[in-house]
């Protein structure tokens, strides 16, 4: 819209006679541009804040419904002891153990609550990072959220020559970007998966697709290494022909089914570690116990 005013602007000032220098003229366009620019970064950075938000409330909302589920229960059951006329010594200490145990659920529940929603937040800053650090002109990148885990999608026409495991120059520029980001992420992973088509394969010491799919992920493992990335945070797996984004029936399909998956995991051992680092900070809260 901004371009079509600057083109109107312009011939209108043509039509009266004025003139407008080439160089106000090209000030003119790279203003234009710059705000175009500004316009598409700033959707495409809402698109992906709407979707992690609407994730983020679906799983709040699963967990609001189990915890009125408990309390429920735990109406419930106080209800039911309100009929009991007498109630032994060891049906009281029974109902009181059942109370508690529903306030711990609850507890426990809204602790995780508030670990899964730091996660997210964590998932959708390195989102961020990737988009800013690797760049989104390229329509043979993907960066997105899948499952709750953040993956950089490559075509093979980026990293590798067609049928080959051997890395492409371009391979460095974007494997360097993304060597980067694993390195600013210490607690995280980097799974790389090799896909292919399903055109059988067999060169050299290669049998199939699983051991070019294989090799082309521990292709992009070592370059990683080698651009800087700790190899301890790496792994390398291969899923041959068999995850397929869609059929293999023409041969542009069979282009998008050639792809390198490289997902960054947070280590699992670690969200576990966040999780009861807050149920051991809320018990320090309230003295210790519930």
């Amino acid at each position: 819209m901004m371009k079509r005013l600057l083109i109107v602007m312009v011939s209108t000032g043509l039509l009266f006679g004025s003139c407008v220098s080439k160089k106000e003229y090209a000030a003119l366009e790279a203003k234009q541009k710059k705000t175009q620019d500004l316009l598409n970064t700033a959707t495409v950075k809402l698109n992906a804040c709407e979707a992690d938000k609407a994730a983020a409330m679906a799983r709040i909302t699963s967990l609001e419904e189990r915890v009125a589920e408990l309390k429920k229960d735990k109406n419930e059951l106080i209800q039911s002891s309100k009929d009991l006329t007498i109630l032994t010594q060891q049906g009281a200490t029974n109902l009181e153990k059942s109370l508690e145990s529903l306030k711990e659920k609850d507890l426990k529940i809204s602790r995780l609550q508030d670990a899964l929603t730091k996660k997210d937040s964590v998932t959708l800053a390195l989102v961020t990072s990737l988009k800013k650090e690797v760049g989104l002109d390229d329509k043979d990148i993907e960066i997105n959220v899948e499952k709750g885990v953040v993956f950089i999608s490559l075509s093979d026409k980026v990293l590798f020559r067609s049928g080959s495991y051997n890395l492409s120059s371009r391979a460095n520029e974007i494997l360097g970007k993304v060597a980067t980001v694993i390195n600013s992420k210490p607690d995280f992973e980097a799974l790389v998966e090799g896909h292919t088509d399903n055109v059988p394969y067999k060169k050299g010491v290669l049998e199939d697709n699983w051991d070019l799919s294989a090799k082309r992920s521990t292709a992009v493992v070592r370059k990683l290494m080698e651009l800087g990335a700790n190899p301890a945070q790496l792994i390398a797996a291969g899923r041959s022909q068999y995850v397929p984004l869609v059929p293999n029936d023409t041969k542009e399909n069979k282009s998008t089914n050639r792809r390198t998956k490289i997902y960054i995991l947070p280590k699992i051992d670690q969200f576990y570690e966040m999780i009861e680092t807050e149920m051991k900070t809320l018990e320090a809260q309230d003295g210790g116990g519930i």
